[in-house]
């Protein structure tokens, strides 16, 4: 993409509005305007980002492989940083990064699970032995 529009901060922001919506997503603006009504999410949600930043809360829906082509195809330029700009939203990396951290996550989550259910089962156990002593003593 060589012949590349380059907006500044300020361009995009001038673009808030649902018949006229621009979005901010890893430093590439979009317009989304023709996509506000078909967005699955609802307009309120790319309304409340639009003239925005909206990387981390693309990022944080976790959206298809689908969507990113839909994205794609509303691509108008990239953005132009200036001094007094707001620091990026999210992190600055594609989609890559976030998926790894995701997955280290989940898999974090999974060892907390699998103990839960080690010591609950180890607790049952334990109850059930104290219960079959007691039945016996009683005898």
């Amino acid at each position: 993409m060589s012949d590349a529009k380059e907006l500044t901060y300020a361009d995009v922001q001038s673009h808030s509005g649902k018949k006229d919506l621009y979005v901010v997503v890893h430093d590439k603006v979009y317009d989304a305007t023709k996509f506000v009504d078909e967005h699955p999410g609802g307009e309120e949600v790319l309304l409340d980002v639009g003239g925005q930043d909206a990387t981390e809360a693309f990022e944080d829906v976790g959206h298809s492989d689908e969507a990113r082509e839909i994205l794609d195809g509303l691509l108008v330029g990239d953005l132009k940083r200036m001094p007094g700009d707001p620091a990026p939203s999210g992190a600055a990396a594609p989609a890559a990064s976030t998926t790894t951290a995701s997955k280290s996550e989940s898999a974090g989550m999974g060892v907390g699970l699998y103990a839960l259910v080690l010591v609950g089962g180890i607790a049952a156990f334990g109850a059930y032995k104290y219960l079959q002593m007691n039945s016996e003593s009683s005898k």
